[in-house]
């Protein structure tokens, strides 16, 4: 399964993923410059790898703490029994949460929610509290905000 999905990218594919990974708004003909081949050549590439949904799509990195948001938190979410949908849309309608995963062992969910002080931490996850049991980490500082894997597995 790996060889077969491996070929869906070669190593000029990765060259540009990781050139828009870094900077999504470089142009086509810069990528293409560094790469000794054409801008036009690059976004058919871009195109081709967007239509095999090898790009899922562009984005930006917000910088929370200029925007007010000191602390970042992990909040490990496992519902009382019956209350998973509650729970799911109590996660949903909380714009805090910046993203949601369901996860395998003894939590169902893990979340990461964007604060501007703890104390907002009590009433965020006061909504959850009748429908499920949390536990949450306050992030220091991160290792890998987010790295790209290997392009072509090994």
């Amino acid at each position: 399964m790996i060889k077969e999905k491996s070929r869906m990218v070669d190593y000029i594919d990765t060259d540009i993923i990781n050139a828009l990974e870094k900077n999504a708004r470089v142009s086509f003909s810069y990528i293409g410059k560094k790469l000794e081949i054409s801008g036009p050549a690059v976004g058919e590439r871009v195109k081709r790898l967007k239509d095999k949904q090898v790009i899922d799509g562009f984005g930006v990195r917000i910088n929370l703490e200029t925007l007010g948001y000191s602390i970042v938190a992990l909040v490990r979410i496992k519902p009382i029994s019956g209350q998973h949908k509650a729970v799911e849309k109590a996660i949903c309608q909380q714009t805090r949460f910046m993203s949601c995963d369901r996860v395998t062992g003894s939590d169902c969910y893990v979340a990461k929610l964007a604060l501007v002080n703890v104390a907002e931490l009590d009433d965020i996850l006061s909504t959850l509290h009748k429908i499920a049991d949390t536990d949450t980490s306050i992030i220091k500082s991160s290792l890998i905000d987010f790295r790209l894997p290997p392009l072509i597995p090994k």
